[in-house]
């Protein structure tokens, strides 16, 4: 086998690893609402080996070279959303965003020196609602000092 050849050979492996992960239910391509790079911070270029998906349904995390992660978290179960921004890296437009999830796997996701993270954030809180409204989901949540006044009230 020619080097050419072998060099034909990978990029048909790498095109269908691409493929087969744009592949949803039953064959179907999923709609992608926001794919990124994980960013260096200096200058925010995008040469890591980390790529971060999201989609209506849920947020992929593709990470490695030579031995490569998947992590998938539901939207529906991210709980909160956070923006963090230091001043390097908002000289190089790019942001830290938060997310504090029930899953067991993942319960914090951290997606690194994102580029326009504000906009990026706003979007997968919109897909979260969404998800969360569509698959009839809600969460309660409880408050320390709400609960500390309820006792105080029943005393």
């Amino acid at each position: 086998m020619s080097s050419a050849e072998a060099a034909l050979s990978v990029a048909l492996c790498i095109w269908q690893n691409e493929r087969r992960a744009k592949l949803g239910k039953a064959g179907k391509e999923m709609e992608i609402l926001w794919s990124d790079k994980k960013r260096w911070l200096f200058f925010g270029l995008p040469w890591t080996f980390t790529k971060y998906t999201c989609t209506p349904e849920k947020f992929i995390v593709q990470s490695g070279l030579l031995r490569q992660r998947e992590d998938e978290i539901r939207l529906y179960r991210i709980m909160d959303l956070t923006l963090e921004r230091t001043f390097l890296q908002r000289m190089f437009g790019l942001g830290t965003i938060s997310c504090d999830t029930v899953d067991k796997s993942s319960p914090r996701l951290v997606i690194h020196n994102v580029k326009d993270s504000r906009r990026v954030k706003d979007l997968i809180s919109n897909a979260v609602e969404e998800e969360r409204v569509r698959k009839r989901v809600s969460s309660r949540e409880f408050m320390a000092s709400e609960d500390a006044d309820d006792m105080e009230e029943d005393l």
